[in-house]
Protein backbone atom coordinates (compact mmCIF):
# COMPACT_ATOMS: atom_id res chain seq x y z
CA UNK A 1 0.00 0.00 0.00
CA UNK A 2 1.50 3.69 -0.89
CA UNK A 3 2.08 5.93 2.05
CA UNK A 4 0.44 9.08 0.66
CA UNK A 5 2.47 12.25 2.91
CA UNK A 6 1.56 15.86 2.96
CA UNK A 7 3.63 18.75 3.37
CA UNK A 8 1.78 21.65 4.80
CA UNK A 9 4.07 25.08 4.64
CA UNK A 10 4.04 28.71 3.84
CA UNK A 11 5.43 31.88 4.56
CA UNK A 12 4.92 35.28 3.17
CA UNK A 13 5.45 36.37 -0.59
CA UNK A 14 7.28 38.87 -2.49
CA UNK A 15 3.93 39.87 -4.15
CA UNK A 16 0.47 38.26 -3.42
CA UNK A 17 0.03 37.57 -7.44
CA UNK A 18 3.08 35.38 -7.24
CA UNK A 19 4.45 32.74 -5.34
CA UNK A 20 8.11 33.59 -4.80
CA UNK A 21 8.97 34.12 -1.32
CA UNK A 22 9.75 36.93 0.69
CA UNK A 23 12.33 35.15 2.92
CA UNK A 24 12.73 31.36 2.63
CA UNK A 25 14.85 31.07 5.87
CA UNK A 26 11.19 32.35 7.70
CA UNK A 27 9.13 29.45 5.29
CA UNK A 28 6.99 28.43 8.18
CA UNK A 29 6.86 24.54 7.89
CA UNK A 30 3.34 23.77 9.60
CA UNK A 31 3.69 19.81 8.99
CA UNK A 32 3.90 16.86 7.38
CA UNK A 33 0.29 14.73 7.43
CA UNK A 34 -0.81 11.13 6.32
CA UNK A 35 -3.94 12.10 4.79
CA UNK A 36 -5.23 14.68 2.16
CA UNK A 37 -8.03 15.95 4.96
CA UNK A 38 -5.67 15.99 7.77
CA UNK A 39 -3.22 18.28 5.64
CA UNK A 40 -6.13 20.51 4.89
CA UNK A 41 -7.02 21.15 8.32
CA UNK A 42 -3.49 22.39 9.10
CA UNK A 43 -3.46 24.04 6.42
CA UNK A 44 -6.74 26.07 6.88
CA UNK A 45 -5.95 26.75 10.63
CA UNK A 46 -2.26 28.00 9.54
CA UNK A 47 -3.91 30.02 7.02
CA UNK A 48 -6.81 31.70 9.60
CA UNK A 49 -4.22 32.56 11.64
CA UNK A 50 -2.33 34.72 9.29
CA UNK A 51 -5.47 36.05 7.50
CA UNK A 52 -4.87 39.62 8.45
CA UNK A 53 -1.58 39.62 6.07
CA UNK A 54 -2.65 39.50 2.39
CA UNK A 55 1.16 38.53 1.33
CA UNK A 56 1.04 35.10 3.73
CA UNK A 57 0.28 32.03 1.76
CA UNK A 58 0.25 28.37 2.66
CA UNK A 59 0.40 25.78 1.06
CA UNK A 60 -0.26 21.60 0.61
CA UNK A 61 2.74 19.96 -0.89
CA UNK A 62 1.36 15.51 -2.43
CA UNK A 63 5.09 14.40 -1.29
CA UNK A 64 3.81 10.93 -2.49
CA UNK A 65 3.61 12.32 -5.99
CA UNK A 66 7.32 13.57 -5.64
CA UNK A 67 8.44 9.78 -5.42
CA UNK A 68 6.57 7.46 -7.14
CA UNK A 69 8.88 3.81 -6.96
CA UNK A 70 6.80 2.57 -10.55
CA UNK A 71 8.23 5.95 -11.95
CA UNK A 72 12.29 6.23 -13.96
CA UNK A 73 14.36 8.07 -12.23
CA UNK A 74 15.49 11.57 -12.97
CA UNK A 75 18.55 12.69 -14.39
CA UNK A 76 19.67 14.47 -11.03
CA UNK A 77 18.71 11.19 -9.28
CA UNK A 78 20.80 9.58 -11.31
CA UNK A 79 23.95 12.05 -10.37
CA UNK A 80 24.85 10.70 -7.10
Amino acid sequence: MTQRLHLVFGGELTDPQHTTFRDTDAIDIVGIFPSYAKAYDAWKAAAQRTVDNAHMRYFIAHLHRLRDEGTEASPTEELG
